[in-house]
């Protein structure tokens, strides 16, 4: 049980960590000239940029070295394991979750939801919807927005959203997308 609670709690801590490092190192002017704000500030502004892989690999490895001797020294070697797999697994499924959510339209209603929700973010309001894979801290902080319909401005559409054909936005996304 205590390894399976070290687990959770690896995933409970990505998960707060998605939320503070995205909303106050990726949009707080206070904090913002950091290497993540400028990656992040690049990813917003040119619509399907995302940081290299070696970048995000050398952060990963970093914060996990630095977690794991911790989790390892205040519970011990397996529930520090448990917890570090915790947390770099559900690192990996928000890198992801993240991803697919610029590049595909979605499979499933959560999916197509939480695309909207992200896609406020940067299309609306980047002081809300922080939380890329669940809106849980968005919630708990006050930062929730119920996204409407989302305008996206057609230098950064993403080519899900556009009909190669055409050029203008697929039909079955009119109802919750329009292009600006």
């Amino acid at each position: 049980m205590r390894i399976f609670a070290a687990l959770i709690a690896g995933i409970a801590t990505w998960s707060l960590l998605e939320y503070t490092i995205h909303r106050w190192l990726g949009h707080d002017p206070r904090f913002i000239r950091n290497p993540f704000g400028v990656e992040h500030t690049a990813h917003h502004s040119r619509g399907n940029y995302f940081a290299p892989a070696w970048k995000k690999a050398l952060a990963a490895g970093g914060a996990l070295l630095l977690l794991s001797w911790l989790a390892t020294m205040f519970v011990g070697p397996r529930a520090g394991i448990a917890y570090s797999i915790g947390l770099v697994g559900f690192y990996l499924y928000y890198e992801g979750t993240h991803y697919f959510e610029h590049i595909h339209p979605g499979l499933t209603g959560w999916g197509r939801w939480l695309r909207r929700h992200h896609f406020h973010h940067h299309f609306h309001d980047p002081r809300s919807n922080h939380g890329v894979t669940s809106p849980l801290w968005d919630y708990a902080f006050g930062t929730i927005a119920r996204p409407g319909m989302i305008a996206v401005p057609r230098k950064l559409a993403m080519d899900w959203l556009i009909d190669p054909d055409t050029g203008a936005l697929r039909n079955e996304h009119a109802g919750q997308y329009r292009l600006r």
